[in-house]
């Protein structure tokens, strides 16, 4: 299925103006969709544009109101809004270059693709894409996209270029209310130098076709299952068996080492919490020399645990 543009106009470098569609970059038919069904009589539930003491209405009546006040709304019609002279409606001007990684990643929101309309503007274009690359750089500039104007910023994407619509500084809510409550305290240097190894072993190039929708492939087979025979089984999840959590370094350092033992392919272990301040005394974990024997699920009397040696 051909992709059809979502924007056209001029992108603009100084005196220079390429000719040039924008069309999304992602796709969201793959995602399974629902009508809301009423149980009693299994007929689709419609939902109807009202107003109290009226009923419904036509959408050509329904203007776009801005509340002044306690029921008090400034109405604005169409033709008002549509008056707004914006030349980034046409116009994609670059007025600004920063380097390649200087952008937060948080600030990033949606991609696009950026090609030429025709053969003519596609020598102006390689040159932009290729200026972009040689210099290591990110072009900024506005562009009016669904009745919104959007920051966005432009690189190069293969042969093409890619432009991804950014986040306003106002719209970036502070980590700071967040991350000023973790504590400040370094963390050990063992748990750290196994954490570290842990994570070189499971370094590899980045391949998103290796990970999958399990969510949606479950619900695919869900649906299947139901087409077929009408009836539904439960699928036994993580939580049916999972096993207790600790919360002391011991357990953390036993959960890491298993790690590293563990196949390079698709590890099935159990993540563990960190170290954390418990309000009241629990038994310790087995030490890691003992991580190797499978503990049981449920046990007469639990024995104090040996004391951890240096």
């Amino acid at each position: 299925m051909a992709s059809r543009a979502i924007w056209k106009g001029q992108l603009r470098l100084s005196l220079v103006s390429i000719p040039i569609e924008i069309h999304s970059a992602t796709q969201s038919g793959r995602q399974i969709s629902f009508r809301q069904i009423h149980g009693p009589t299994g007929k689709p539930i419609r939902y109807e544009k009202t107003v109290p003491g009226v009923g419904p209405v036509k959408s050509e009546d329904i203007l776009k109101g801005y509340e002044i006040g306690d029921n008090e709304y400034m109405l604005l019609k169409p033709e008002e809004i549509d008056a707004i002279k914006l030349e980034t409606k046409k116009t994609f001007e670059l007025v600004q270059f920063v380097g390649s990684s200087e952008i937060p990643p948080l600030y990033f929101e949606k991609p696009y693709y950026m090609v030429p309309t025709d053969d003519l503007a596609e020598d102006a274009y390689r040159v932009v894409r290729d200026a972009l690359r040689r210099t290591d750089t990110i072009g900024l500039g506005q562009l009016t996209l669904r009745g919104r104007e959007n920051l966005c910023a432009v690189k190069p994407c293969g042969d093409g270029l890619l432009m991804e619509t950014l986040y306003y500084a106002d719209e970036i809510r502070s980590a700071e209310p967040l991350f000023s409550e973790i504590g400040d305290e370094e963390p050990d240097d063992d748990l750290l130098a196994v954490a570290t190894q842990l994570i070189k072993k499971k370094t590899a190039p980045f391949n998103a076709e290796a990970f999958t929708d399990h969510y949606d492939k479950a619900l695919r087979a869900l649906i299947e299952e139901k087409r077929k025979s009408g009836t539904v089984k439960r699928a036994r999840t993580d939580d049916d068996e999972a096993p207790a959590r600790g919360t002391n370094v011991i357990d953390l350092m036993a959960a890491l080492k298993a790690s590293l033992k563990g196949s390079d392919g698709g590890d099935d272990e159990k993540p563990a919490r960190g170290k954390a301040k418990p309000s009241t005394p629990r038994p310790k974990a087995k030490p890691p020399e003992a991580e190797d024997e499978k503990p049981a699920r449920k046990t007469p009397a639990r024995k104090p645990a040996a004391k951890k040696t240096a």
